[in-house]
């Protein structure tokens, strides 16, 4: 380490770094009950928490569902069921304001039964019978899950079915009898990032140590999963290896070996019966044709496999439109698209004479989005559209490509917003990039506001407009002004709009919210005493880096579930699957860069700081709870003001059910509105 920056000679906090470690936890519990003193206790706080718990559980949600053979399929939380019920209803039952739920699992019960801290993690149904599913459940609400085969007829686990222990594991229905699985097969079995290397194929009645290797990657890939397409006539089996975070192989399984699909790696391919659809996240010249960045591009597959590169373009960006999703039906593509971050939807055709292009009905307003929630890509042209924005509750309608829509279900407004607007603006960041963000607050402001602005900024991760009673309850009705800001890192523009900032030039994140940051007390939004930051895992660091890179423009600061040790991140649980969007941190050029921003690196005793707030889990096998737990070390034993909640349980959420949830969000409310609003006696 000394090699690479002699200023790191040694980190005296990596203890911390033992999650389950009995000094480390007492450190935890030491740290946690003093934040609770402070800032969680009395009545205030306790109608903040119950406010928003009834939010989470209110009953008048919508119950999103997904369709599997005849049946739509619910996982359901409330205060009755704090874990939650997976159940199943028919589509005219679904159309009532009460449908008959069919209980398929209730995990309250079976964690009671089995004395076990059961969180759901899904199931994947056999198709298409759908007599069976492989449940996944985890332990307090981690990655690894526990698999286990439940039968739909009978409602009950399967004794002596396909059973995995706990382990990132990943699996796929071949047939009944056999399914692949990707799970910790002992030594050598997982990549770098502690996901599976291996993919084999496992017979009922067998010992796992029995089943058949199918595929083997390389230590330092991501993963490697198999799954089978049991489409009737177009049945396969695909395996993809993620090279890194953003560059894979997909390959078909044939009798006589495997057939690369041979596409770039960074783009994505898809199948669909006879389509081949690719999504490009770099130019892509092939077949005497250049294709930009962020293309949708199509082909018969068996043409593509026989060397004809003639490919049908479905999409292309410009500078204002990027594609954010599509979808297959049973016989039409539908495609969502992003015009300066709001939705826009099309529906395309293939046929003899070729593709069809149509507008869709369900098109957002500005600050809207509609999201298509689910598709019937076996059976039918049915699909689901959920349609929101900042200020309007979600509405689900049902249609089929061609015909009317139908809302089935709409949530209730969940705070008054008669006196709130959206807007939407663009600041200028530091290379004179225009970065839009949305302002939802008074739509008559009469002076500056305590204001909470999140971001992301990563992983080419868009953050669209979406109503939440969380923030509308906890933060909009006592007075805030709530901001979104469409950083660099995210899709709101396609891959270029990330790839502008992955590695050497990640400071641009961070330029992008200061300018944001900046545009809102120039506008007299808000003041820099007055403005506070959230973000969680890679917005988790961008508010490390607020912090520490530009303390004068932001009051305070929250920074969930974080990245903030920029040079231990990825030996750090699956922190080496990050290295395509970060760099290498044992690359002395890259750690040159890495040091400039990382948090943990760049706090100093002489430097002021806003008042700070770290919230983690110890459940967290994704991004290491010692992230905040060191920063949180590091910046107590300077003397700056910070307060610091880890939850035992919870996993990457932080939050193992809306009990936690909704003390968590209540805290980090509580939290900024206290320390934005210090002098000012109606906040106290």
């Amino acid at each position: 380490m000394n090699e690479l920056d002699p200023s790191v000679e040694s980190d005296p906090h990596q203890w911390l770094e033992e999650v389950t470690g009995q000094a480390a936890l007492e450190w935890v519990r030491g740290h946690n009950a003093e934040t609770v003193r402070r800032y969680a206790e009395g009545d205030r706080f306790e109608r903040l928490r119950d406010e928003l718990r009834d939010v989470l559980d209110a009953d008048t949600r919508i119950p999103y569902v997904r369709r599997r053979g005849e049946y739509l399929y619910n996982f359901w939380r409330d205060a009755d069921h704090p874990r939650g019920l997976w159940r199943r209803t028919t589509l005219d039952s679904y159309r009532t304001s009460e449908p008959e739920w069919d209980v398929l699992i209730d995990v309250d019960a079976l964690a009671a039964e089995e004395d076990e801290n059961w969180v759901w993690q899904g199931a994947t149904v056999l198709r298409p019978s759908f007599r069976r599913c492989l449940v996944e459940l985890s332990r307090g609400g981690a990655d690894a899950t526990v698999v286990r085969e439940f039968d739909l007829e009978r409602r009950e686990f399967v004794d002596d079915g396909f059973t995995l222990s706990e382990a990132k594991s990943s699996v796929s229905w071949i047939d009944e009898d056999r399914i692949y699985v990707g799970t910790d097969f002992g030594e050598g079995s997982l990549t770098s990032s502690g996901y599976p290397r291996l993919v084999k194929e496992w017979r009922r009645g067998t010992p796992l140590q029995e089943a058949t290797l199918v595929f083997e990657g390389k230590p330092d890939d991501v993963s490697v999963r198999a799954v089978h397409d049991p489409t009737p006539g177009w049945e396969r089996d695909i395996v993809r290896r993620a090279i890194d975070f953003y560059r894979s192989e997909v390959l078909l399984r044939t009798d006589t070996g495997f057939v690369k699909i041979d596409v770039p790696d960074d783009a994505v391919p898809s199948l669909h019966r006879e389509w081949l659809l690719v999504r490009t996240r770099s130019p892509w010249t092939v077949g005497g044709r250049r294709y930009p960045a962020g293309a949708l591009l199509a082909a018969r597959l068996d043409d593509f496999l026989a060397g004809d590169r003639s490919m049908t373009v479905l999409f292309e960006p410009d500078a204002h439109t990027s594609l954010d999703y599509y979808a297959w039906t049973r016989n039409h593509l539908l495609l969502g698209t992003l015009v300066d971050v709001t939705t826009h939807l099309r529906v395309l055709t293939p046929s003899t004479e070729g593709w069809s292009d149509e507008p869709m009905a369900g098109a957002a307003e500005p600050g809207t989005v509609v999201d298509l929630v689910a598709t019937d890509p076996d059976d039918s042209d049915e699909f689901f559209l959920e349609t929101t924005g900042y200020l309007t509750p979600p509405t689900l309608s049902r249609g089929e490509v061609g015909g009317e829509l139908e809302t089935l279900k709409s949530a209730p407004a969940f705070f008054d917003t008669t006196h709130l607007d959206v807007e939407q603006h663009f600041a200028t960041s530091d290379d004179g990039t225009r970065i839009p963000y949305f302002v939802v607050g008074p739509r008559e402001r009469t002076s500056a506001a305590p204001t909470l602005l999140t971001g992301y900024g990563g992983f080419e991760v868009s953050l669209t407009p979406s109503y939440s009673g969380v923030i509308g309850r906890g933060w909009l009705a006592r007075g805030g002004t709530y901001v979104v800001a469409n950083l660099r890192g995210g899709g709101e523009y396609g891959p270029d709009w990330h790839n502008q900032v992955v590695k050497t030039n990640r400071l641009r994140v961070y330029e992008d919210f200061a300018a944001v940051a900046r545009d809102l007390v120039a506008r007299g939004i808000t003041t820099p005493s007055l403005l506070g930051v959230q973000g969680g895992s890679n917005g988790g660091l961008l508010t490390g880096v607020m912090l520490t890179r530009y303390p004068e423009l932001v009051g305070a600061v929250v920074s969930q579930v974080p990245l903030l040790d920029m040079r231990r991140y990825h030996l750090l649980l699956a922190g080496a699957s990050w290295m395509a969007e970060y760099g290498d941190p044992d690359d002395p050029e890259e750690w040159a860069y890495l040091r400039q921003y990382s948090p943990y690196h760049n706090v100093h005793s002489d430097r002021t700081y806003p008042p700070t707030l770290f919230v983690t889990s110890t459940r967290d096998d994704r991004v290491h709870p010692a992230h905040a737990r060191k920063m949180m070390a590091k910046m107590h034993a300077s003397g700056h003001d910070v307060a610091y909640y880890e939850n035992i349980e919870g996993g990457h959420g932080a939050a193992a059910d809306n009990a936690q949830l909704a003390f968590k969000w209540a805290l980090v409310f509580e939290f900024l509105w206290r320390r934005l609003n210090e002098g000012n006696a109606s906040a106290r």
